[in-house]
């Protein structure tokens, strides 16, 4: 029996169509004929009627119909289902036969063609002789038809037609040969598969009324042929709904029927047909819950049916087959749109069926170990007459068979050791990796990683099995990461074992050595004795002998594999061999740590090497070194030891590279650092253990940075979680758990022996140059050579505050943006033991805020270290923060000249500009002097003085000054001018003479200037006296190019009488001025309101006594009679 004798059969699978045969079509020679068969089957859509077409002669014969039965009563079924039942009604036995028939109605020679017409038809018919295939006729027509009923000629032709022919109307179609030929095709498939759906349904009947005839005793097989029958007869119908039903009721009847080990396999043989047919409905009809719970009841039903003990393995096959066939039914059902889940996929079956066909392996080794002297049956009671079986499930030597007890014994025994030695040559390996290898596919396609690993583990051994070492080796490889990374011990021992095998029969000397270290180390879960055995095989393969056999390994491949190991020995290559450790579990841990994160460039770098075994016995290494980011301190740190290749397991423990099995051994290196790596991390990139040496065959243990391998962080994260008390050990050893890996170090400078003061008056005033005093002291005790100083604003800080910060040496001058903010390196010289030096350095700040400067001291100073003299150099640097603030806060404002505030001035009408300085400086603060900087559309009224010279205003004192000026008018009419800027000279009232003092410029605001048609001022004392006569002059000035009509009248007041114009009415020409004089006569003392002055300007109706106000005085002081010396003190106050 060959592997696919388990293979579902071609016609089970497929899916059932409707099958119609087309006679009378020349498909070779005749180009309108071939026109018609492509139009029925070249790119035939989802959408068109499910049939299968043929093209056959038509004199075809087809399969004879056997007499039908009239009784059943003495018929006894020899088997369930015969095998060409189901390929017969597929592509044998037509539904409907189409006969093709060029005619058209108008023919000449009619009666000749329609004659022929009837004979070819009736050559069908005989072929055809007691089936139930309906036949039709399609007339192939040049001419396109009229419509029916106008042409009167084709309808009594058509019906002369199906009278020779002895057809129905409907059995006579017209197929026209023109441009829409697809669409008559589609028309006529139609029509034809109405004619297949009545064939299958009379079939249908006809089975169904053959069960009147049956008794469940002797026909109980017939009872699931015709259960069978009707429900394929319903898929070709397409009636899946009533297929589904039926089959259902078949597998019940099969599970009904007697079984015996005689039986057994024809029962299960039909059994899984059935549950096929039943599954892939339910994924059809979108219901997989029911198709998965059919499944599992189909699986429970059989599992257990074993049939024959000497046969098992066939049982294991069969199994394997249901759940790969479900699996590929679950599959196919997704790509047609159906979802799965991570619990739920393909390769659950898959991983089953791979199950079983090991399991069928192992069955196969048990029950077919024959000697090898045992010969092949002959004649072979696995061959039949006709190469094949009658009925599914049958053994081909008792074909028919049905009784239990067995006739010929002798034939049983040829017949299953037939069986047995054919069993024999199967490739169980490669049926079982297909599966594992679909499984694998569907679990990493669902996102199953575990799984995934889990199956290509089983991939690995079963190719491991069928000697195919490479794969093997590269499928286990692959998964070892995933189990060491999660700490699965026992399962990665148990893979590394088979992949040692692979290594060594393939002679992979850098496999086999790396296998070996790990099977030696703490991950692994061997016993001593066995751990025993590969270090002495791995100590062999390091001086380059030969390696002893693994257990358990195939004799044949053992022997091929000493073969290639001799080879490796005699070839003359590269014996070195690197090994990164990271990537596994060795048996030799390590650990480097720097005694310190950071040294000084004036003290050695020391760092220690822990290093650990775990193997049985002691072992001794041959160098240890390490390897740094600079690779010039590589030389300091190599530990090497010389010995014979004998030594390696036999050497004495008080050798330094000698490792005893569970102790940590401390190796200690140290080296000076080079001066240009201040600043620099130096860091160890790898650490080399090597193990053999260059006579034999070397290994190189790399561990990358400062060691630890695969399992060296879970086991760290293990030990932080870990709340066990750790025992106490001696002084000289430690706890290896406690040991934590610092594979880098900083080398910073020396610790510098100055000392930086800084002297300073916070805050630094805007602009000023604020003064900073550095005073730097030496304690070394030797001389401090090119000392350099560093002074400015520490980098790093905003952008604007480096625009505006400014740094020099020279106070004695003011800085501009030409100076840079931080000034670097500025030489002092070589400082003495003890001495002390200042410099001073000025800041000018142009905003306010805070900044922060650095002052930094570089010095070069001699050191010895390990009696090496090096030239160290030592920095200092302080930082100090400075707020800067404004000095003073000055504002400025516009009142008029009775000290009014003003919004706006009048052109060419005096006015007056306040400015207040406040002090806002914790220190005191000299005001040298003030200026006022007119801008041209600005005029003083008198001279521009400073009334502030010398000022010293404290914290929170104020001075202030007073200027009169004037506003010519505007030729631009509306709008605000310039006043100009106020400038401020001063400095720190405690600052030394030479000190700059420093100019703040105020830009005074803008002012609105408007002109006035009439300014009206008055010539007033400053007080009157009662019962005095007090005389007051106005002035009228006319400030227009206008000659203006003024009315004025002046209203009384109780406190005065008044002699003058009451009320008069002027006219006052261009530039010129009105002078008015009244004696008024105070009656009252104190502060009185004057008569109010009103003027009326024709020409100018804005112009109101409310603006008027604003320029003549309302109110005066009126003094009580009294007598002169009073007079004269009330004068003086």
């Amino acid at each position: 029996m060959s592997p696919s004798q388990w293979d579902f059969p071609v016609e089970l699978c497929c899916r059932p169509m409707a099958f119609v045969t087309l006679t009378g079509l020349d498909v070779v020679y005749n180009a309108v004929h071939r026109a018609v068969w492509d139009a029925f089957c070249a790119n035939r859509r989802a959408d068109r009627v499910p049939i299968s077409f043929k093209v056959l002669p038509g004199d075809h014969e087809y399969p004879k119909c056997r007499t039908k039965r009239t009784s059943y009563e003495w018929y006894i079924p020899k088997g369930i289902l015969k095998t060409g039942w189901m390929n017969k009604h597929l592509n044998l036995v037509p539904a409907l036969v189409v006969v093709f028939y060029e005619l058209d109605w108008d023919e000449p020679q009619w009666k000749e063609k329609q004659s022929e017409c009837a004979t070819r038809v009736e050559i069908v018919r005989q072929s055809l002789q007691g089936r139930n295939t309906k036949v039709a006729v399609v007339l192939i027509q040049k001419k396109t038809p009229l419509p029916p009923g106008e042409d009167v000629i084709a309808s009594e032709r058509a019906a002369a037609l199906c009278n020779a022919c002895d057809l129905s109307g409907k059995s006579l179609f017209v197929l026209p040969h023109t441009d829409h030929l697809v669409g008559y095709i589609i028309r006529l498939e139609n029509a034809f598969y109405e004619h297949a759906q009545t064939y299958y349904y009379t079939e249908i009947r006809r089975v169904k009324s053959h069960k009147e005839y049956l008794n469940k005793t002797t026909h109980q097989l017939l009872f699931v042929r015709h259960q069978f029958k009707i429900a394929f007869f319903s898929e070709l119908k397409q009636d899946t709904q009533n297929a589904l039903k039926n089959y259902r009721t078949a597998y019940n009847l099969v599970h009904e029927l007697r079984a015996h080990e005689t039986n057994m396999l024809e029962i299960k043989t039909m059994a899984g047909f059935i549950n096929y047919k039943i599954c892939r409905l339910c994924f059809q009809h979108n219901t997989p819950l029911d198709a998965i719970a059919q499944f599992r009841k189909h699986i429970d039903l059989c599992k257990k049916k074993i049939g024959s003990a000497e046969l098992a393995f066939e049982h294991a096959a069969w199994m394997s087959k249901q759940f790969q066939a479900f699996g590929d039914l679950f599959d196919e059902a997704i790509k047609l749109g159906l979802t799965a889940i991570q619990t739920q996929n393909p390769g659950f079956y898959y991983q089953q069926a791979a199950y079983y066909a090991q399991e069928r392996k192992q069955l196969a080794n048990m029950l077919c170990n024959h000697e090898p002297a045992t010969i092949y049956p002959n004649p072979d009671p696995l061959e039949t007459q006709t190469g094949v079986l009658d009925f599914y499930g049958q053994r081909p030597w008792r074909q028919g068979i049905l009784s239990f007890d067995l006739n010929d014994p002798e034939k049983e025994k040829l017949g299953i050791l037939a069986l047995q030695l054919k069993e024999k040559k199967v490739p169980h390996s490669e049926l079982t990796i297909t599966l594992l290898s679909n499984a694998v596919a569907q679990f990493k396609k669902y996102k199953c990683p575990r799984m995934k690993s889990h199956l290509m583990v089983q991939m690995g051994e079963e190719y491991y099995y069928a000697k195919d070492y490479t794969k093997a080796l590269k499928l286990l490889d692959y998964v070892l990461c995933d189990y060491r990374s999660e700490g699965w011990w026992t399962l990665l021992t148990s893979i590394l074992i088979t992949a040692l095998k692979c290594a060594y029969l393939m002679a992979q000397i850098k496999d086999y050595i790396t296998y070996s270290l790990e099977l030696l180390g703490r991950a692994s879960t061997l016993k001593e004795d066995q751990k025993s055995r590969i270090e002495k095989n791995l100590i062999k393969v390091l001086m380059n002998e030969n390696p002893d056999p693994e257990p358990d390994c195939d004799p044949v491949s053992v022997k091929a594999a000493q073969k290639l190991w001799a080879d490796r020995v005699s070839l003359s290559g590269s014996n070195i061999f690197t090994i990164e450790v990271q990537e596994f579990v060795p048996f030799v841990q390590c650990k480097a740590k720097f005694i310190s994160p950071s040294f000084h460039i004036d003290s050695p770098v020391q760092f220690d090497i822990f290093v650990k075994a775990d193997c049985p016995h002691p072992i001794r290494f041959s160098k240890l070194c390490v390897s740094f980011n600079n690779q010039e301190y590589n030389q300091y740190c190599v530990m090497e030891e010389v010995y014979q290749k004998s030594e390696t397991l036999e050497s004495s423990i008080q050798e330094t590279l000698c490792l005893i099995p569970g102790k940590t051994k401390k190796f200690t290196f140290k080296f000076v650092a080079k001066t240009e790596d201040v600043g620099k991390k130096i860091e160890i990139t790898s650490v080399d253990l090597l193990l053999g040496n260059e006579t034999g065959r070397c290994v190189i243990l790399n561990w990358h940075g400062g060691g630890g391998d695969a399992a060296s962080a879970q086991e760290a994260l293990l030990a932080a979680r870990s709340f066990k008390r750790r025992p106490k050990l001696p002084d000289n050893e430690v706890h290896w758990d406690s040991l934590t890996v610092q594979a880098s170090t900083m080398i910073i400078s020396r610790v510098p022996n100055i000392s930086v003061q800084l002297s300073h008056e916070p805050p630094a005033l805007t602009n000023e140059m604020y003064c900073l005093i550095v005073t730097i002291q030496s304690h070394e005790k030797t001389v401090a050579k090119d000392v350099k100083l560093t002074a400015g604003l520490k980098p790093g800080q905003d952008a604007n505050l480096t625009q505006k910060t400014h740094v020099t040496l020279n106070g004695a001058e003011m800085c501009d943006d030409s100076y840079p903010a931080l000034l670097t390196d500025i030489p002092v010289g070589d400082l003495q033991p003890d001495e002390k030096l200042e410099k001073t350095i000025y800041i000018h700040c142009g905003t306010v805020g805070t900044r922060m400067f650095l002052v930094y001291v570089s010095y070069l100073v001699s050191a010895t270290i390990e009696g090496k003299e090096i030239l160290c150099k030592c920095h200092r640097d302080e930082t100090v923060t400075i707020e800067t603030v404004f000095p003073f806060d000055v504002t400025a404002k516009f009142v008029s000249t009775k000290f009014e505030h003003l919004d706006k001035v009048f052109a060419d009408i005096p006015f007056l500009l306040m400015t207040d300085i406040l002090s806002a400086s914790p220190w005191a603060l000299t005001i040298v002097t003030s200026q006022l900087q007119l801008s041209p559309s600005m005029a003083p009224v008198d001279q521009l003085e400073s009334y502030v010279e010398n000022v010293v205003l404290q914290t929170g004192e104020s001075a202030s000054e007073c200027f009169c000026l004037r506003c010519p008018p505007v030729t631009t009419g509306q709008g605000g001018v310039a006043t100009g800027c106020y400038v401020i000279t001063w400095k720190r009232t405690s600052a030394v003479k030479s000190t700059l003092v420093v100019n703040t410029v105020i830009t005074l605001p803008h002012v609105i200037v408007e002109s006035i048609p009439l300014h009206v001022n008055a010539d007033l004392p400053s007080f009157g006296r009662v019962r005095e006569s007090l005389p007051v002059k106005y002035h009228l000035q006319n400030k227009t190019n206008l000659v203006q009509d003024v009315e004025v009248s002046v209203e009384p007041s109780d406190a005065f009488m008044f002699s003058g114009l009451k009320q008069i009415r002027l006219r006052i020409l261009p530039g010129t001025e009105q002078e008015m004089l009244y004696n008024f006569y105070p009656l009252m003392a104190g502060y009185q309101p004057l008569p109010s002055l009103n003027i009326n300007l024709l020409r100018f109706p804005l112009f109101t006594n409310q603006m008027l106000r604003r320029f003549i005085p309302t109110h005066i002081f009126v003094k009580p009679q009294g007598r002169q010396p009073d007079d004269a003190s009330i004068a003086a106050a």
